[in-house]
Protein backbone atom coordinates (compact mmCIF):
# COMPACT_ATOMS: atom_id res chain seq x y z
CA UNK A 1 0.00 0.00 0.00
CA UNK A 2 1.34 3.79 -0.87
CA UNK A 3 2.20 5.64 1.89
CA UNK A 4 -0.58 8.23 1.18
CA UNK A 5 -1.65 10.71 3.88
CA UNK A 6 -5.39 12.30 4.16
CA UNK A 7 -5.50 15.73 6.31
CA UNK A 8 -8.83 16.28 7.16
CA UNK A 9 -8.73 20.09 8.81
CA UNK A 10 -10.93 22.86 8.00
CA UNK A 11 -7.75 25.27 8.57
CA UNK A 12 -5.48 25.33 5.40
CA UNK A 13 -3.01 26.94 7.69
CA UNK A 14 -3.32 23.58 10.09
CA UNK A 15 -3.16 21.33 6.99
CA UNK A 16 -0.08 22.85 5.96
CA UNK A 17 1.76 23.02 8.76
CA UNK A 18 0.90 18.92 9.26
CA UNK A 19 2.47 18.73 5.29
CA UNK A 20 5.21 21.05 6.29
CA UNK A 21 5.96 18.41 9.40
CA UNK A 22 6.10 15.12 7.14
CA UNK A 23 8.44 16.63 4.64
CA UNK A 24 10.73 18.00 7.77
CA UNK A 25 10.72 14.75 9.70
CA UNK A 26 11.53 12.33 6.99
CA UNK A 27 8.42 10.47 7.19
CA UNK A 28 8.24 7.98 4.50
CA UNK A 29 5.20 9.76 2.55
CA UNK A 30 3.83 9.27 -0.81
CA UNK A 31 1.06 11.71 -1.70
CA UNK A 32 -0.42 13.99 0.80
CA UNK A 33 -4.22 14.94 0.41
CA UNK A 34 -6.34 17.17 2.07
CA UNK A 35 -9.87 17.65 3.07
CA UNK A 36 -11.69 20.21 5.16
CA UNK A 37 -14.04 18.42 6.65
CA UNK A 38 -15.57 14.86 6.58
CA UNK A 39 -18.00 15.04 3.88
CA UNK A 40 -14.34 15.94 1.73
CA UNK A 41 -12.57 13.40 3.41
CA UNK A 42 -14.76 10.35 2.41
CA UNK A 43 -14.87 11.99 -1.65
CA UNK A 44 -11.13 11.45 -1.08
CA UNK A 45 -10.84 8.09 0.56
CA UNK A 46 -13.55 6.57 -2.66
CA UNK A 47 -10.75 8.44 -4.92
CA UNK A 48 -7.58 7.38 -3.03
CA UNK A 49 -5.67 4.61 -1.21
CA UNK A 50 -4.40 5.89 2.09
CA UNK A 51 -2.22 4.39 4.90
CA UNK A 52 -3.08 7.03 8.04
CA UNK A 53 -5.86 9.79 8.06
CA UNK A 54 -4.72 13.24 10.43
CA UNK A 55 -8.55 14.60 11.51
CA UNK A 56 -9.49 17.36 13.34
CA UNK A 57 -13.09 16.94 15.67
CA UNK A 58 -14.39 20.14 15.66
CA UNK A 59 -15.07 21.12 11.57
CA UNK A 60 -18.18 22.28 9.94
CA UNK A 61 -20.57 19.88 7.63
CA UNK A 62 -19.02 16.16 8.97
CA UNK A 63 -17.26 16.82 11.97
CA UNK A 64 -14.29 14.08 13.06
CA UNK A 65 -16.57 11.72 15.52
CA UNK A 66 -18.74 11.60 12.26
CA UNK A 67 -16.00 10.50 9.99
CA UNK A 68 -14.58 8.24 12.34
CA UNK A 69 -18.04 6.69 12.64
CA UNK A 70 -18.79 6.54 8.90
CA UNK A 71 -15.38 4.74 8.54
CA UNK A 72 -16.26 2.35 11.02
CA UNK A 73 -19.20 1.47 9.22
CA UNK A 74 -17.35 0.78 6.12
CA UNK A 75 -15.30 -2.77 5.59
CA UNK A 76 -12.69 -0.80 3.49
CA UNK A 77 -12.12 2.06 5.62
CA UNK A 78 -12.54 0.93 9.21
CA UNK A 79 -9.15 -0.31 9.26
CA UNK A 80 -7.30 2.74 8.16
CA UNK A 81 -5.24 4.45 11.14
CA UNK A 82 -6.73 7.24 12.16
CA UNK A 83 -4.49 9.81 14.45
CA UNK A 84 -6.66 12.76 16.09
CA UNK A 85 -5.29 16.32 16.28
CA UNK A 86 -8.07 18.61 18.39
CA UNK A 87 -7.34 21.42 20.66
CA UNK A 88 -10.26 19.27 22.54
CA UNK A 89 -8.13 16.78 25.73
CA UNK A 90 -9.99 15.29 27.91
CA UNK A 91 -9.84 11.71 29.26
CA UNK A 92 -13.44 11.68 27.72
CA UNK A 93 -13.29 12.62 24.73
CA UNK A 94 -9.83 10.92 24.18
CA UNK A 95 -11.85 7.86 25.27
CA UNK A 96 -14.20 8.58 22.73
CA UNK A 97 -12.51 8.83 19.77
CA UNK A 98 -10.26 5.80 20.39
CA UNK A 99 -13.63 3.64 20.87
CA UNK A 100 -14.57 5.32 17.56
CA UNK A 101 -11.08 3.76 16.06
CA UNK A 102 -8.28 6.51 16.76
CA UNK A 103 -4.67 4.96 16.85
CA UNK A 104 -3.51 8.16 18.14
CA UNK A 105 -4.12 11.69 19.46
CA UNK A 106 -1.82 15.12 18.94
CA UNK A 107 -3.40 17.92 21.18
CA UNK A 108 -3.37 21.22 19.32
CA UNK A 109 -1.04 23.25 19.32
CA UNK A 110 1.53 20.62 18.62
CA UNK A 111 5.26 20.40 18.02
CA UNK A 112 6.21 19.02 14.80
CA UNK A 113 8.30 16.48 17.02
CA UNK A 114 4.81 14.82 18.85
CA UNK A 115 3.31 14.70 14.80
CA UNK A 116 6.36 12.39 13.82
CA UNK A 117 6.19 10.34 16.77
CA UNK A 118 2.55 9.74 16.92
CA UNK A 119 3.06 8.80 13.11
CA UNK A 120 6.44 7.25 12.69
CA UNK A 121 5.04 3.79 13.68
CA UNK A 122 2.68 3.75 11.30
CA UNK A 123 4.91 5.56 8.15
CA UNK A 124 7.86 4.42 8.72
CA UNK A 125 10.65 7.24 8.86
CA UNK A 126 13.61 7.82 5.65
CA UNK A 127 15.94 10.34 7.62
CA UNK A 128 16.99 9.21 10.84
CA UNK A 129 18.60 11.95 11.39
CA UNK A 130 15.68 13.81 12.07
CA UNK A 131 14.21 11.15 14.04
CA UNK A 132 16.49 11.02 16.78
CA UNK A 133 15.33 14.35 17.54
CA UNK A 134 14.52 14.48 21.49
CA UNK A 135 10.55 13.64 22.04
CA UNK A 136 8.65 17.03 23.02
CA UNK A 137 7.00 16.88 26.29
CA UNK A 138 3.33 15.90 27.02
CA UNK A 139 0.55 16.68 24.16
CA UNK A 140 0.54 13.68 22.17
CA UNK A 141 -0.37 10.03 22.65
CA UNK A 142 -0.76 6.23 21.47
CA UNK A 143 -3.43 3.91 22.61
Amino acid sequence: MPHNVLIVDDSATMREMVKRTLRMAGLDVDEVYEASNGIEALARLAEHEVAVIMVDINMPTMNGIQLLTRMKQNPRLRHIPIVVASTEGSRERIEQMQQFGAYGYVRKPFQPEQLRDVLKPLLGVKDHAAAETENADAGSDLF
